[in-house]
């Protein structure tokens, strides 16, 4: 619960709802106990509050009946008021009571102010007084004791006003003060800060008049009502007026840190070096990113005089000049001559700057940027001596800027170790905040992966990562890890110190989201649908906007920080994206915006596929691989909806693109997912993107998989020729070919080829395949021919996959009939290919189809490292059957060198993972069963080492 007494009195829930209380009297009795919440108060205090010296008889009775009815009101689980020997005690924190949090924080705001510290102090006190609602007590200030509380809360709280202008009018707001400031001397005419405040706004205004008018007044009030004269402060301000003095102020320093500086050891190198070279720098960047903190830092290293001015508490851009000439000590220099038509503000901080060699620093710039960049070019024009260091999250926009873009902090890589996260700026920035708090706290083997996940998500932000750290008071660092899909609820509590929109991440996020026009806001909550980025195209197709539109609210977003252009690509920060989804949802567009991204992907998908066998093929592999992330997005996201065909068709699309880049493993659980979706046939028109599903999940060991019967039947399954003729292949490795050998290849071509018609790609995969089991079959010189013409198929698309796996099969062919030498410059050229490619699960197929060249050759070591190689790819592919197929090359190595033990270890370890229910997993499953076989009659026998398989027994 919260409770409320700077106003009439309210009991609030935690979710905003309001808790009837009851009359005035029990409204009283409430309020009394809050007055000293957490403290035992009295039945007598309690009985003399509520009715004065001269309580009824039966006050105590009544007193106990008013307790009992206060507990029903406040809850009915916790009764927070509690019955003591010594009285009534409200069992709630004193946080909880706006009263005591209004004491707090304008305490903290007056030692600010004293300190020399204006914004800390605006701001702290801003948010002291937003907590008023009307008079203290004001229900209940008749009762007896709460009248001498509230005359000390308003008396309070007109000095913690007090106390906010004083911080404003250092900041050079004074024109925005100048209404208030008249309202509070006509309702306290007696109070001569306020009156000093208000002569003073004037005069900086160059209103001198005005200023001395209040003076005379404030002198005929005193004298009349009181019989005295102005105070001496007063006195003192008026003659400094008369005499057009100066304030005596200070330039306002650098801010002091209470925290190390961590990190961005680069940016404050080049930030030197950019101050050196040129007059006006700025640093850009997101909010959190520590664009402050960087500036703080790197102009406390220069030598030379330094003026730091804070812009994020001023009201509009008409106060920017005034707030430099008030960080500049310079707020009454206009007083020293009558002044002239004309003459502004920015007038007196050019002729005051002229001459002077200064560094001036501008914080916080965004929300008066316009404002802001036209006295920097003034200033910088008429003062040759001047240097400006801004910060905000776009630029001035001015010629000759500097830009130092900053994002979130290093972040180490995925496979780091505990000792090498530490190094990185993120993660040693998490853990020296962490340890603030808790003191123990360390990165270990133990939470290195969850410090990564906390760093990562976060996008390295410096802000993001302290007050995710700041948790780890109350929480564990894997539950901080575990929180951070609602990121906006957990980091919620920050320093008290700063402003407030630095104190909780969703306040940092809205800051920036207040300065969007209405085209910015709407493509920010529509880019949100995208994961990775988006191109320029992507982002047009998909959020719809008109061309000029779209390419105007882009470039507002980049220039404001909250998207990221880098390569091309326009990509939003986590944190960033996750408030703008937000407002996707709010705005009732997520599903609309859902459904354009899968149809984007999805046509996307299938124009690359097309690509990926010709010889673009490995431009278009780099383009599927910057849009994985929204392919995949799209994926899932059209399988939680239940839209069968965009799903099935993406997993279609992707399937050539999964098997070239090794990715096995995620491509079989992607597809298994969609399986589910589709059930156990499939459904009407689907039968090619059915099966492609069904191979897709069973080529990473995946069992309990619909049928699909042999490669025969899915060709006649087909209604249409195939639009992912990868399919063809996966058939073949996940069903078997035809068993009538090479000839029932070619005949099955042949059915294919009156369904698809003439297909160059298409004819070299059946040669290939026909070629294959010749060889196979011991039909070695057919073999070679049909090889041959696959090969010459394969390069004239311009596929390299296709002549790679066709240069592997002539290669082990060459080997079988004894040529070594062939059979190597067939690999070379392969492994080339592979290279090339980049695709991890085809390097272990060479490797390991050159292993068993080098085996039967003899050469054991050099089939040992090729077998040792193909299984690490494998492994990471997860590719079932290579990690069997290189396990056993290990197995015969060990065999053949007289390690019988070793051997069968190899083969009892191939023989464990995901052979079952396909035909390249059994056909591995039977080799190492025969190999076993093998071992065991060597191992009766005693027998030593052995002699190379031949390709007799292959």
């Amino acid at each position: 619960m919260r409770f409320r007494i700077l106003g009439p009195t309210q009991v609030l829930l935690a979710d905003g709802r309001e808790v009837p209380v009851g009359g005035p009297r029990l409204r009283a009795l409430l309020a009394l106990l809050l007055l000293d919440a957490g403290r035992v108060v009295s039945a007598e205090r309690l009985i003399d509050g509520l009715y004065g010296e001269h309580p009824p008889r039966g006050a105590a009775n009544a007193l106990q009946s008013q307790v009992s009815r206060l507990r029903q009101a406040l809850s009915a689980e916790h009764y927070p008021v509690e019955l003591h020997p010594g009285g009534y005690r409200l069992a709630v924190d004193p946080e909880d009571v706006d009263a005591y949090r209004f004491e707090q924080l304008a305490e903290v705001g007056r030692r600010a102010l004293a300190d020399g510290d204006p914004p800390r102090a605006a701001a702290t006190l801003r948010e002291a007084l937003e907590l008023w609602r009307g008079r203290a007590l004001a229900d209940v200030v008749d009762v007896a004791g709460a009248l001498a509380p509230a005359i000390r809360l308003d008396e309070l709280r007109l000095a913690a006003t007090e106390d906010r202008i004083e911080a404003e009018l250092a900041l050079g707001a004074h024109a925005a003060l100048v209404a208030e400031l008249r309202e509070l001397v006509a309702a306290h005419p007696l109070r001569e800060r306020s009156r000093g405040q208000l002569m003073r706004a004037l005069a900086a205004l160059d209103r001198p008049a005005e200023a001395l008018a209040e003076f005379e007044d404030a002198r005929h009030t005193l004298a009349e009502q009181l019989g005295v004269d102005p105070s001496a402060a007063l006195a003192a301000i008026h003659l400094a007026v008369l005499r057009s003095e100066e304030r005596p102020v200070a330039n306002q320093a650098l801010p002091s840190q209470l925290t190390t500086f961590v990190g961005r050891e680069e940016e404050l190198k080049r930030v030197g070096e950019l101050l050196g070279e040129r007059r006006l720098v700025t640093l850009t960047g997101p909010g959190g990113a520590g664009k402050t903190r960087l500036a703080i830092e790197a102009a406390g290293r220069l030598d030379g005089e330094v003026c730091f001015v804070e812009l994020a508490g001023l009201a509009d851009g008409s106060d920017v000049p005034q707030a430099v000439l008030s960080a500049l000590g310079l707020r009454d220099a206009g007083l020293r001559a009558p002044a002239e038509p004309g003459r502004q503000t920015t007038d007196r901080l050019v002729e005051a700057l002229a001459e002077r060699r200064l560094l001036l620093v501008l914080d916080n710039c965004e929300h008066v940027i316009a404002d802001a960049a036209r006295l920097a070019a003034r200033l910088l024009s008429a003062c040759p001596a001047l240097r400006v260091l801004a910060t905000s999250r776009e630029p001035l926009g001015l010629a000759g800027e500097a830009l130092c873009p900053l994002s979130g902090l290093t972040l180490p890589p995925p496979d780091a170790s505990a000792l090498e996260a530490d190094d990185y700026a993120a993660v040693g920035l998490f853990a020296q905040r962490a340890g603030d708090v808790a003191p123990d706290f360390t990165v270990t083997p133990a939470n290195v992966e969850m410090v990564l996940r906390i760093c990562r998500s976060l996008d390295g932000l410096p802000l993001a990562i302290e007050l995710a750290a700041a948790r780890l008071r109350a929480l564990s660092v894997a539950e901080v890890a575990a929180r951070l899909d609602d990121r906006f609820r957990l980091l919620s509590t920050g320093s008290r110190a700063v402003s407030p929109r630095h104190r909780t991440l969703r306040a940092v996020v809205e800051w920036s989201w207040d300065l969007l026009d209405d085209a910015e806001r709407r493509l920010a909550r529509r880019l949100t649908v995208f994961a990775g980025g988006a191109t320029l195209e992507a982002a047009g197709r998909v959020s719809g906007l008109p061309t000029p539109e779209l390419v105007d609210a882009l470039t507002g977003l980049v220039d404001k920080s909250l998207v990221e252009m880098t390569g091309g690509r326009y990509r939003m920060l986590e944190t960033v994206r996750a408030f703008c989804a937000e407002r996707l949802a709010e705005a009732g567009e997520a599903d609309q915006l859902r459904r354009a991204h899968t149809a984007y992907f999805l046509e996307f998908a299938w124009t690359a596929s097309d690509h990926l066998r010709r010889a673009e093929q490995l431009h278009w592999l780099r383009r599927l691989d910057a849009e994985r992330d929204n392919l995949h997005a799209a994926l899932r996201r059209a399988t939680a909806a239940g839209d069968a065909s965009d799903a099935a068709g993406l997993v279609a699309a992707l399937s050539f693109y999964w098997w070239l880049r090794g990715m096995r493993g995620e491509g079989a659980r992607l597809a298994a997912d969609v399986l589910e979706l589709l059930g156990t046939e499939a459904p009407p028109g689907l039968n090619e993107e059915f099966a492609l599903c069904v191979y897709n999940a069973s080529l990473a060991g995946s069992g309990h998989l619909p049928s699909v019967g042999t490669q025969r039947s899915v060709i006649r399954s087909l209604d249409r020729p195939p639009r992912q003729p990868f399919l063809l292949y996966l058939s073949g490795i996940s069903t078997g070919p035809p068993s009538g050998g090479g000839e029932n290849v070619d005949e099955l071509m042949e059915e294919l080829r009156r369904l698809v018609g003439p297909d160059a790609w298409i004819n070299a995969l059946g040669a290939m395949g026909s070629g294959s089991a010749l060889m196979w079959s011991g039909q070695w010189d057919r073999a070679r021919t049909a090889l041959g013409t696959a090969f010459e198929g394969f390069r004239s698309t311009g596929d390299r996959w296709g002549t790679m796996i066709t240069l592997g099969a002539l290669g082990e062919l060459a080997a079988w009939q004894g040529d070594p030498e062939a059979a190597g410059a067939y690999m070379d050229q392969a492994m080339g290919l592979v290279e090339a490619l980049g695709s991890d699960v085809d390097q272990a197929d060479m490797l390991r189809t050159r292993g068993e060249i080098r085996l039967r050759a003899g050469d054991l070591g050099a089939a040992w490292d090729d077998f040792a190689g193909a299984l690490l790819l494998a492994q990471r592919s997860g590719a079932p059957e290579f990690v069997a197929s290189a396990r056993l090359g290990l197995a015969q190595v060990a065999r053949l060198r007289g390690d019988l033990a070793e051997a069968r270890r190899l083969c009892e370890e191939a023989l464990a993972g995901g052979l079952t229910g396909w035909y390249v997993g059994e056909a591995a499953r039977a080799e190492i069963i025969l190999v076993l076989e093998q071992i065991t009659e060597a191992e009766k026998a005693g027998a030593g080492p052995g002699a190379p398989p031949s390709a007799d027994g292959a």
